[in-house]
C-alpha cells in the first residue's frame, strides 16, 4: 500500500472533501466567517487564505494519498493566521508553537496508523523550519467529524494538555518527541553507512 503526504496547494485542494473546502471555521473570525457563508463565497475565502499563507509562511497542510487515492488531509499554521483560535476559552496558542487546525481521514482508511503518520509528517516539516511545538484545541465531548479534533485522538498521538477545560482543552506536542525512536536509529544508521537519502516527498511513509 503506497502512502504519500503531499504539501497542500491550490492545485490539489480539490482532493480535500467538498464540505471542508467550503469551511472557513479556522481561517476567519466568527463574524467574517458567518458573512462569507451568507454571501455564498466560503470556497473563495478558503483559497485566498491558503494562497496568502503559502506566500507569507509556506506549506500549511498535507493531502494524504493511499495508492494515489485521496484519503485525508491536515492543516496547520502559526496562530497569527488562525483568527478563530482567539475565540476559544483556552487561547492563546503559545508563541513558540504552530497551531494544528484540523485533520480528516476517510473512514475507509482509519485504524491503519495514518493518524500517527500525519502527525509525524507535520512534525518533520515544522522541525525543519525551526518550530518547537504544535498546539491544538481538543474537543472533550467530540461525537462526530467536525473542525475541532477529538481530545482523545490528540492524546493518542502524543499531545499533552497544557490548559485544561471541560470542553476545549488546549493541548501541546513537543515536536522532537513526535519523531519516533525507530526513525532516529534509522537516520543514525544511514549516516553511519553513508546511505544516499532519497527525496522524502517521493519516499513512501
Amino acid at each position: 500500500m503506497g502512502r504519500r503526504l503531499v504539501p497542500l496547494t491550490l492545485d490539489n485542494l480539490p482532493d480535500v472533501p467538498k464540505r471542508c473546502r467550503a469551511c472557513v471555521f479556522w481561517e476567519l473570525d466568527p463574524v467574517s466567517g458567518e458573512a462569507a457563508v451568507k454571501s455564498g463565497r466560503p470556497e473563495l475565502e478558503k483559497e485566498a487564505w491558503i494562497s496568502s499563507v503559502l506566500l507569507e509562511w509556506g506549506s500549511c497542510g498535507r493531502v494524504v494519498y493511499v495508492d494515489d487515492v485521496p484519503a485525508g488531509f491536515v492543516m496547520y499554521a502559526p496562530p497569527a493566521y488562525v483568527p478563530r483560535s482567539l475565540a476559544f476559552p483556552t487561547s492563546p496558542v503559545s508563541a513558540d508553537a504552530v497551531q494544528l487546525m484540523t485533520a480528516w481521514l476517510n473512514p475507509g482508511y482509519q485504524g491503519q496508523g495514518l493518524g500517527r503518520t500525519i502527525v509525524q509528517t507535520v512534525a518533520k516539516d515544522l522541525l525543519r523550519r525551526g518550530v518547537k511545538a504544535v498546539e491544538a484545541f481538543g474537543d472533550a465531548a467530540w461525537k462526530e467529524p467536525a473542525c475541532v479534533l477529538p481530545a482523545d485522538h490528540l492524546v493518542a498521538v502524543g499531545f499533552k494538555t497544557v490548559r485544561p477545560h471541560p470542553r476545549y482543552p488546549r493541548m501541546r506536542l513537543e515536536l522532537r518527541s513526535a519523531i519516533s525512536w525507530k526513525e532516529d536509529v534509522e537516520l543514525a544508521l544511514d549516516k553511519l553507512l553513508g546511505a544516499v537519502q532519497k527525496d522524502p516527498v517521493l519516499r513512501p511513509l
